[in-house]
């Protein structure tokens, strides 16, 4: 028998996709509002990785801030900030006096408002759905397929629709889409606070979380998918631009044509993950879906036209979507409430540090060899990683800490549920 989703998770949902809607304005519209202001390529990029700064600096402590705090409340509240700040360049923006320093400034503050709403959102839910896996990849995967939808189909021409009516115009937008997101956030259930540990100093708290993650080889597998993947992805991404008109001769409209197949096939694999887990197994169905990404990415580098190459985008598109379901759902469900801002917000930590690493090795690669080089690169980076963390996520491994963390019989209101493994 299905269990049905809790009443309090269509208002997370809703409140998630309202603010991915606004992500996705910003998204568009911080850049664009940059290049008003300067076409110096490094004020540029100032703004852009303010917005990376905050999980690099603060990700271990965030998460254990989050651990230490009342989840709902923290999510409410950031998002309330959130709305706030941006009224800030908002109001600077209408009375011309918009900076390039006020932007990053403003980019930062909102990735570190992010982070901490992340962080919380993803400790929030296992309790809210009472640790079920089953339910926890059905939840990601309308939680990742909104997303997807807001922040990469809708939010981006919207953010660049509203800026001709006016620079102030998106941002405002995007603070209305966080206050109206504070107000369902507040509105959800409470749950248990994780009981109370010792008195220890929050470095120590983190530095706990952290050595959770890399003493565990499953979580630690799972940590490595995101952190390699985003090695490979970053490479592929920094030439994407110019591979697209350089060897298949299409323009900026081709280009975005490119992106939006990438982002329907991350719409169908979010929407499949749940369908692969109990087929497969967990472990199995995350190293086929690491397998896809890595030939589709080979693909994409022998692709003779644009036909060819947004095909291998979308196949890549869809595995990289029912990863980042199935691998946050069994995170979720076998990491003790205590610690599950700390173990997340660390994984989450380990991709982000890897992204400008994979952006320089895409553009030397390129620079030093040709534009196909890259693409060969990542995919042999993905297939490598593959192989490696396959036996750390194994279906074996996975069933192992899905038993281990079950409650005793008598208290499991999953059930048989709470095992998806492959038989035999």
């Amino acid at each position: 028998m299905t269990t049905k989703l809790p009443t309090g998770f269509g208002r997370l949902w809703t409140a998630q996709t309202v603010s991915s809607l606004g992500d996705g304005v910003t998204h568009a519209a911080l850049p664009l509002l940059a290049v008003t202001l300067t076409r110096d390529p490094m004020a540029l990029a100032v703004v852009t990785a303010a917005g990376t700064l905050p999980w690099l600096l603060f990700g271990v402590l965030g998460g254990a801030l989050v651990d230490r705090w009342d989840r709902r409340r923290t999510m409410w509240v950031t998002d309330a900030a959130r709305a706030v700040l941006l009224a800030v360049p908002a109001a600077a923006a209408a009375l011309d006096v918009l900076s390039i320093p006020l932007l990053a400034a403003s980019a930062f503050l909102l990735a570190l408002g992010g982070l901490f709403f992340d962080t919380a959102a993803t400790a929030y839910l296992p309790d809210l759905l009472r640790r079920d896996p089953a339910l926890l990849q059905r939840a990601n995967a309308r939680l990742r397929g909104a997303q997807t939808a807001a922040s990469g189909f809708a939010g981006p021409p919207a953010g660049s629709a509203l800026l001709a009516l006016g620079r102030s115009v998106p941002l405002l937008a995007d603070a209305v889409s966080f206050a109206l997101s504070a107000l369902l956030v507040r509105s959800l259930p409470a749950v248990p606070r994780p009981a109370a540990g010792a008195r220890e100093s929050l470095l120590r708290q983190a530095r706990a979380g952290a050595a959770y993650v890399f003493k565990d080889r499953l979580l630690l597998g799972l940590a490595l998918r995101p952190a390699v993947g985003n090695v490979a992805f970053l490479a592929v991404e920094t030439i994407l631009a110019l591979f697209a008109h350089e060897r298949l001769g299409v323009g900026a409209l081709g280009f975005g044509l490119l992106l939006t197949a990438e982002a329907a096939g991350g719409l169908l694999g979010a929407g499949i993950a749940a369908f692969l887990g109990r087929r497969l197994g967990t472990g199995t169905a995350l190293t086929c879906t690491a397998t896809i990404e890595g030939l589709a990415i080979l693909g994409l580098a022998s692709a003779p036209d644009a036909y060819a190459a947004g095909l291998a985008l979308a196949v890549c598109g869809a595995g990289m979507g029912a990863t980042m379901v199935l691998g946050p759902s069994l995170r979720q469900a076998i990491v003790p409430a205590h610690l599950m801002g700390r173990v997340a917000s660390t994984s989450r930590m380990l991709a982000m540090c890897a992204a400008p690493f994979g952006a320089f090795l895409g553009g030397w690669l390129a620079t030093t060899y040709d534009l196909r080089t890259p693409l060969y690169a990542a995919a042999g980076l993905l297939l490598a990683m593959t192989a490696v963390t396959s036996t750390m996520t194994s279906n074996r491994r996975v069933e192992a800490a899905l038993r281990a963390a079950r409650p005793p019989a008598g208290q499991d209101p999953a059930g048989e549920l709470a095992v998806q493994t492959a038989s035999g």
